[in-house]
């Protein structure tokens, strides 16, 4: 299966919960009128595009109906698939342009954090590079031995420490290690939680100093892991998070299991983040860069 039937089948039920709701709002109006702007922005709301992504997408709608002089509701949901695709703007690769480049990826435990470096690890050495993964969460109970069976199923190398190791140390070992075998990307587990938001500041940062001390000049990604099914939760998360780390883009987890795919607008829109990568399925091939085209595409055809 490709990769675009694949994200089509994964957002089968986003689709038909945002669609059918959209449709049949449309269907239900015979001109265009405010009373219809006031629904369909209710209803973006209902489908987790978020209040100020909806209340924006409406606006320009509004606008463009005007400027365009279109009457049919019909023409609406045309209109609506250009705003968004708009919106989302272009794809954003991951920037792995440095020997090695440096991947840290960071959210909450339960988001599937530990699976999706596992397909990371998997597709980048599919791709021909030379992947070693630092076990750097190493407060969760089996954490790492999870991690460990993701970097055999993947074939790629892990940098592992102790239960309770200093992580900074493991990250240490792992761009040491990474440079003395040429490898090309080093990805960091990180803990999914610590105490408060000093803590994981503190962490972050001091991760952040061993990668720059290490592998200066590197190309270093942030990527926030988000669990989709947790909708506008998971938007309340991007923005904790985006206060103690200079985020560089987010992994958009289990959007096969859920209803609430919009959050992907809303994400973009609200934190200007970009969503870079994700996963639609629970198979070691199931993680896929973010193409905009596709998604707006999978919702809309």
């Amino acid at each position: 299966m490709g990769f675009f039937e694949k994200l089509k089948n994964g957002l089968k039920k986003t689709k038909d919960s945002m669609m059918g709701r959209i449709e049949s709002l449309l269907h239900s109006f015979t001109k265009i009128d405010e009373d219809l702007f006031e629904e369909l922005e209710e209803t973006l709301i209902m489908c987790d595009i978020g209040v100020n992504t909806s209340v924006k997408i409406c606006d320009i709608l509004r606008e463009r109906v005007k400027k365009e002089g279109v009457t049919d509701p019909a023409q609406i949901k045309d209109m609506l698939k250009e705003v968004i695709t708009e919106m989302l703007g272009e794809e954003q690769p991951l920037d792995l342009s440095t020997t090695p480049s440096v991947i840290l990826v960071i959210g909450v435990n339960g988001v599937g954090k530990t699976t999706t470096i596992g397909k990371l690890s998997y597709e980048l050495h599919k791709s021909g590079k030379r992947v070693i993964v630092a076990a750097a969460d190493t407060f969760r109970a089996a954490a790492i031995d999870q991690l460990e069976v993701w970097t055999e199923r993947a074939g790629v190398e892990i940098i592992k420490h102790n239960e309770g190791s200093d992580p900074a140390s493991v990250v240490f070992d792992a761009l040491t290690a990474a440079k003395a075998r040429n490898a090309d990307v080093v990805i960091c587990d990180t803990a999914g939680r610590l105490h408060n938001k000093k803590n994981l500041m503190d962490e972050l940062r001091k991760i952040s100093r061993i990668v720059h001390q290490q592998a200066e000049g590197c190309a270093l990604e942030v990527l926030l892991a988000l669990d989709a099914t947790t909708g506008q939760n998971a938007v309340n998360q991007a923005q904790q998070f985006n206060e103690v780390a200079d985020i560089t883009g987010i992994i958009l987890t289990k959007l096969d299991g859920t209803a609430k795919g919009g959050i992907i607008i809303s994400i973009t829109d609200d934190l200007k983040i970009p969503v870079k990568l994700v996963t639609v399925g629970e198979k070691i091939d199931d993680l896929q860069p973010f193409d905009a085209k596709n998604f707006v595409d999978a919702l809309f055809d």
